[in-house]
């Protein structure tokens, strides 16, 4: 064995004896990663996809139906994936269309070509009160009289496929530019608010971005929560603290929260501490996992613990009302981005720090505020967003009713 390589083996062993056996294997899985190039940025539109603000000129009908007629509506949207609060927030603004009398369509826009019909069998069964229709959108957006984008990278495909005469909204749930660094991503998904599509922000944060950034007056949907799923149940013993693992999606914070539930572990042995979600293998506090939940399955974890972790670091994750509505103490990294859509006096804003947060989630523990409380204290449903929603497109399509 040459010297080269008993260096290598030691190395190897050095990683064994400190990381264990998983770490080994992250470290080779991601040296692989980079090795292959895997790691090589790809952008999530396929070149033809991609529109300049600049150059962009798009039809609208020459006549607006006549008030009352029964509109079909296009929602362009990323392959959805069980659980996920921007698609569920979006098919509740889909259901409201229903149920005023309007039909819907969903173009799903999968850059990698998956598979139509496994992208409809997750909306069936993950939204099940929506009727919709499911087409590809690489097909074309047509045969609608309004489409409407749901993130800047549809935002892009409504103005590259949607080419016919039509009216264009924009359903905006975050400033989505802060989500990447400046970049590539961070450019396009500033333009798409150029674009000149009507847009509708979910919550204050929102709309205050695109007043400050793109200078632009948005209507405003309020924030809501589903208390017919998240609510108090009875007689629930609380004695741990809650966690949504999403280590993939910087801004949600998982690899801080991490570090505070280490800290706060430290100072709590008893305490036990849940992780939902998409958790690493490898956690650095021993934890209960419970994988991806259904929303009464999480209901019902929220009920057994005193406290949460709430971490996001763009608009308000909706977990933090959720957990509320549960009777659950949220620890929220504090911003002012944040505290724009919630103001509640039972949650905890926390400076973004381990100790901090870990401190906050002391705090909670040590003295447990009363749950019944913490759960009166949200606001109720979504029908305030829906009913704006609705008010929005109609009227964008029909035209202004004019006040005698």
């Amino acid at each position: 064995m040459t010297g080269r390589m008993i260096k290598a083996v030691g190395k190897i062993v050095g990683i064994v004896r400190r990381d264990g056996m998983s770490g080994a294997a992250a470290r080779t899985a991601r040296f692989a990663y980079h090795r292959l190039g895997a790691g090589a940025w790809e952008p999530l539109l396929l070149p033809e996809d991609v529109v300049d603000s600049q150059r962009l000129r798009l039809p609208v009908p020459f006549a607006a139906p006549v008030r009352g007629t029964r509109l079909t509506i296009g929602w362009v949207i990323t392959p959805p994936a069980l659980g996920s609060g921007g698609h569920t927030t979006m098919f509740r603004m889909v259901e409201a269309l229903e149920a005023a009398g309007h039909r819907c369509v969903i173009f799903v826009y999968d850059r990698y070509s998956g598979d139509l019909d496994d992208h409809r069998a997750v909306i069936r069964q993950g939204w099940p009160a929506v009727q919709s229709e499911v087409r590809d959108a690489k097909h074309g957006i047509r045969g609608v009289d309004a489409g409407i984008a749901t993130g800047w990278d549809s935002a892009h495909v409504l103005a590259s496929r949607g080419v016919g005469p039509m009216r264009r909204l924009y359903f905006i749930q975050d400033y989505e530019p802060y989500f990447y660094p400046h970049s590539p991503e961070y450019a396009l998904a500033e333009d798409s608010y150029r674009f000149g599509f009507r847009c509708i922000a979910l919550g204050d944060m929102v709309a205050t971005a695109l007043r400050n950034e793109i200078g632009l007056e948005p209507d405003v949907a309020p924030f809501g929560c589903d208390t017919d799923v998240y609510r108090l149940l009875p007689d629930e013993p609380r004695t741990g603290v809650v966690c949504y693992a999403r280590p993939g999606t910087a801004r949600r914070g998982f690899w801080l929260g991490s570090l505070a539930l280490t800290e706060f572990q430290r100072r709590h042995h008893d305490v036990p501490i849940h992780v939902y979600g998409d958790a690493p293998r490898t956690l650095p506090y021993q934890a209960i996992r419970h994988g991806r939940l259904t929303p009464v399955e999480l209901n019902s974890l929220y009920n057994t613990c005193i406290a949460g972790l709430a971490l996001s670091f763009t608009n308000i994750s909706l977990v933090a009302e959720e957990m509320l509505a549960a009777g659950t103490v949220p620890v929220i990294n504090d911003s002012p981005r944040a505290r724009a859509d919630l103001k509640n006096d039972h949650a905890r804003w926390a400076r973004p720090t381990p100790s901090a947060m870990a401190e906050a989630l002391s705090m909670i523990v040590s003295a447990p505020a009363d749950p019944v409380e913490v759960a009166a204290s949200v606001r109720r449903g979504w029908a305030p967003a829906q009913s704006g929603v609705v008010r929005v497109v109609e009227e964008e399509v029909y035209g202004r009713q004019l006040v005698s």
